[in-house]
């Protein structure tokens, strides 16, 4: 798998993570705003890095018995994931914004948006994928979204909140076609 996918694959892992991080944003008082953003862009960026990683490692050992068919798998985890997604941004629900940070709320928001990710690592392990390069994006690119995030949210109120999940969506299932487009006639 090419660098530009892994990295689409972390900006589409990480919406879920962006528009937390937006919505928690939203609550931060001014003069606490950089030290929470560093905390939740940390948590964030920790959790969908290891969430793959323990995929891959699960993932490892259905290998063989699985190769003949990994690519629909990727295909499947991937598309599911992202029409979940995209379903989750288009419902009218309005999630609740709540102005607590403590550690059990990051602590359970960081694995709740990572979960995605523990699928996406199962994937990885069929397709043979560098797994700590993989990773290593993956946390990077969600900490640099989620910090920006947070200080925009903390600016510009819930106008990306909605967008942030639809975008996220749309990618897992771009990346999901191309990997089975690939198998199947590449």
């Amino acid at each position: 798998m090419s660098i530009f996918s892994i990295c689409m694959i972390g900006i589409g892992l990480s919406m879920d993570a962006f528009a937390v991080s937006i919505a928690k944003g939203m609550t931060i008082k001014k003069h606490l705003l950089l030290r929470y953003a560093f905390i939740l862009a940390f948590f964030f960026g920790f959790f969908q890095a290891l969430m793959p990683l323990l995929g891959w490692w699960a993932g490892s050992y259905f290998q063989e018995l699985i190769s003949a068919f990994d690519h629909w798998i990727a295909f499947l985890l991937l598309g599911f994931i992202g029409v979940h997604m995209l379903k989750e941004s288009l419902s009218n629900k309005e999630e609740e914004v709540d102005d607590s940070l403590s550690f059990k709320t990051i602590l359970l928001l960081a694995i709740a948006t990572s979960i995605d990710a523990l699928a996406v690592g199962i994937s990885f392990a069929f397709l043979k994928v560098d797994i700590l390069q993989a990773i290593t994006m993956i946390g990077i690119i969600t900490f640099v979204l989620s910090f920006l995030a947070v200080i925009i949210g903390n600016r510009l109120g819930n106008m990306l909140e909605k967008y942030a999940g639809i975008l996220g969506g749309c990618i897992l299932i771009l990346i999901g076609c191309k990997i089975l487009i690939e198998h199947l006639f590449f």
